[in-house]
């Protein structure tokens, strides 16, 4: 573009050519204005296509490198997914969100932010909750995968389950599932006597349940809800947390 100005800046410092027909002779030594831009547009076709040979062949070796990379290797990996072994072939890059979402048809685990920033992807390996979207799904072969489809049994609820509809613990329900999965790893830390960054005394051991709101708050920090209805979060998360010492002595006394 700057040089069709520079060009047109050009053209304009010249004599007019008044003569209508090209085939008559220009004055003795001078350049008209409509050589001059004739001799430009000449130019710039020829460097044009001079320059498409060049293009086509960096555009053929680039084909020519992707056709030659070699194929990514697949590779063996025995999980637990809800109850259920599953002997699997997978890429070695592939994310455990990636493999329950794609492989193994269990869409309640949600891909939300990617980075491990939002929480929807949050499932339990071995009672534990991690984002799944951070997690190379080979490096947890032999683990005990629990999605929000493994919560439930039969058609009982969890009770973190019941509570959140209970106390409309959601909006559009898409964090829904990482919120819940969370919430029950979160229950269970608590139970094993584990401190938050708000926990009044962390030398104190055995149970941290009940659990008051800031506690839950900030154990469920990592949880984003874009809709807003972290008040029913807190109340079906507090409603659980105060069964929990009940269930406990029960478990207790059975033993």
């Amino acid at each position: 573009m700057t040089s069709l100005l520079s060009d047109e800046r050009q053209a304009d410092d010249l004599p007019d050519d008044d003569s209508n027909s090209p085939l008559l002779p220009s004055p003795a030594g001078q350049l008209t204005r409509r050589a001059f831009l004739a001799e430009s547009g000449t130019t710039g076709i020829a460097g044009i296509l001079a320059s498409a040979p060049m293009a086509a062949s960096v555009a053929s070796a680039a084909q020519a490198n992707a056709d030659a990379a070699p194929p990514s290797s697949s590779m063996a990996l025995a999980l637990r997914v809800n109850g259920k072994p599953h002997a699997l072939q997978v890429d070695p890059r592939t994310t455990l969100l990636d493999l329950l979402r794609e492989q193994m048809a269990l869409p309640g685990t949600k891909k939300g932010c990617d980075h491990g920033q939002c929480g929807a992807c949050t499932v339990l390996v071995n009672g534990r909750r991690i984002n799944s979207c951070l997690a190379l799904a080979l490096s947890h072969d032999g683990a005990e995968i629990t999605t929000i489809e493994g919560l439930a049994r039969g058609s009982e609820l969890h009770p973190m389950q019941a509570a959140f509809i209970k106390h409309d613990g959601f909006q559009c329900g898409y964090c829904t599932s990482g919120q819940i999965c969370s919430a029950v790893g979160m229950l269970r830390e608590a139970e094993q006597g584990a401190p938050s960054h708000v926990t009044a005394d962390v030398r104190r051991t055995g149970p941290m349940a009940p659990l008051s709101d800031a506690e839950i708050r900030e154990r469920m920090s990592g949880n984003i809800c874009r809709c807003g209805a972290y008040p029913g979060i807190v109340a079906a998360v507090r409603e659980v947390s105060l069964a929990m010492p009940r269930a406990a002595s029960s478990r207790r006394s059975r033993a």
